[in-house]
């Protein structure tokens, strides 16, 4: 029990990097990696041979002792320092007495014992970056947590040596700095339905920022955007309320419409009685044939689709009940 409680205050006190670093080690994907173990092997092959030619010679001029042993591994630890290899996505910043001299490689890199070292080899493939805006209050003061990844490389190691520290380290902490004013400068609904919008916002602030230092931001991607659950139902209320509104208004458009063009037919039909009486039996065709069933239509009615108006009222007031009963 002490354990879990243990445990869980850690995880409540420590920092924003730390979470950050246990969240990209959540997001390892198990693929393989290059490594530099054949540059560290040649390093060891370097010092082994160089030592091994002192203990020769010393063994050809006067015997193996310690003054031997000691020379052998002086020289060899030299040779070791004097000769690099450097991958083909590296470049190495050499340093000659504390003062930048040139950047090599890749391939074998010679420097001049104890008078040139180099101080940082650095990759020059694009990096992944993760960061996140955690609580960060937007415009209208609704927290929301961000989460992003930026891609990025090292386009002079000269500038990424010299002007920071930790460049890496740099990247992530400026990302989630400008992540977090660009989430503050807009509004909730902003931030859930222009996401393109703050990419390309969030990669022109980095690409002016990250210049200085030698970095370029090749893209930036917003992964998820967390509400808070307290405020998701009256979102969803609201956005159910802003979809009737729509449809009503969307409804009310297609009803103006229908008016205006049953206006316009009454205009047409108002002076011409054949069309009038065509019409009329065509909605009683219709009525027929969508439905399959039969239409009993009276006698006095049928005489209005052939004959004249006159014999349909004529044959109207003869089915006509009378009005006035015969007194007795």
């Amino acid at each position: 029990m002490r354990r879990r409680t243990r445990a869980a205050a850690d995880e409540s006190s420590s920092s924003p990097a730390q979470r950050t670093i246990q969240s990209n080690v959540q997001l390892e994907t198990g693929r393989r990696r290059t490594s530099r173990n054949g540059a560290a092997a040649f390093t060891v092959v370097v010092f082994l041979l160089a030592a091994a030619l002192v203990c020769a010679v010393a063994e050809v001029v006067g015997g193996m002792g310690v003054a031997a042993i000691v020379t052998a591994v002086i020289v060899g630890v030299l040779a070791a320092s004097s000769v690099h290899v450097v991958m083909e996505w590296e470049k190495a910043v050499v340093m000659r007495f504390g003062k930048f001299n040139r950047v090599a490689g890749p391939g074998l890199v010679f420097t001049w014992p104890l008078i040139e070292f180099y101080t940082l080899r650095v990759d020059q493939r694009v990096i992944a970056t993760y960061f996140g805006a955690e609580e960060t209050l937007t415009s209208d003061l609704v927290p929301v947590n961000v989460d992003a990844v930026v891609f990025w490389m090292v386009f002079s190691a000269k500038k990424a040596a010299i002007e920071v520290e930790d460049y890496a380290s740099a990247v992530s902490w400026m990302s989630q700095a400008m992540l977090r004013k660009a989430i503050g400068r807009a509004t909730l609904s902003e931030v859930a339905t222009r996401r393109d919008q703050l990419d390309a916002e969030l990669k022109d602030v980095l690409e002016e920022k990250l210049a200085d230092w030698g970095i370029a931001v090749m893209d930036v991607e917003v992964r998820d955007i967390v509400v808070p659950k307290e405020l998701q139902s009256s979102m969803a209320a609201e956005a159910v309320a802003t979809r009737e509104r729509n449809a009503r208004m969307i409804m009310a458009e297609a009803e103006r419409d229908i008016s205006e063009m049953l206006r316009d037919a009454s205009e047409v039909y108002d002076g011409d009685a054949e069309a009038l009486r065509l019409r009329t039996m065509h909605l009683a065709y219709e009525s027929v044939k969508q439905s399959g069933g039969t239409v009993v239509i009276p006698s006095a009615f049928s005489e209005g689709f052939t004959g004249a108006p006159e014999d349909a009222e004529r044959a109207a007031r003869a089915v006509r009940p009378a009005e006035h009963p015969t007194a007795g």
